[in-house]
């Protein structure tokens, strides 16, 4: 079973930019579905972006589609979030996760495997 470990959050101002990192370990990370979540509390963990194994397709939610960048790199086991823009609502607990599937699906029990995640917090 793949592990995931984030990293890149931290406090940012209103429209600047992060980048996330999570960093999978224990699998074959070219074999696996990639995806960001976040979370804030007692809200539901909510879909952010998804790329597919070879990095050639991805999904990003309504709420971020301009703003963020997902991206990967087969060679160093890692997927990367660009955020760019931010805004206060950004601010969350993100999540790395990953799934065999094929295809990307923004239900969160469509990914059985999760990083610890990474707090970002965008001040106003």
């Amino acid at each position: 079973q793949v592990q995931l470990v984030e990293t890149g959050g931290t406090l940012v101002q209103t429209g600047g930019s992060l980048r996330l990192s999570c960093v999978a370990s224990g699998g074959t990370f070219s074999s696996y579905t990639m995806g960001w979540f976040r979370q804030v509390a007692r809200k539901e963990r909510e879909f952010v972006a998804g790329i597919r194994r070879s990095g050639g397709n991805t999904i990003l939610a309504d709420n971020v589609k301009g703003r963020f960048i997902i991206s990967r790199d087969n060679d160093k086991n890692t997927v990367y979030l660009q955020m760019n823009s931010l805004k206060p609502e950004d601010k969350a607990v993100y999540y790395c996760a990953a799934t065999t599937d094929y295809i990307i699906l923004p239900g969160r029990l469509s990914w059985p495997n999760w990083g610890q995640g990474t707090q970002v917090t965008v001040s106003s």
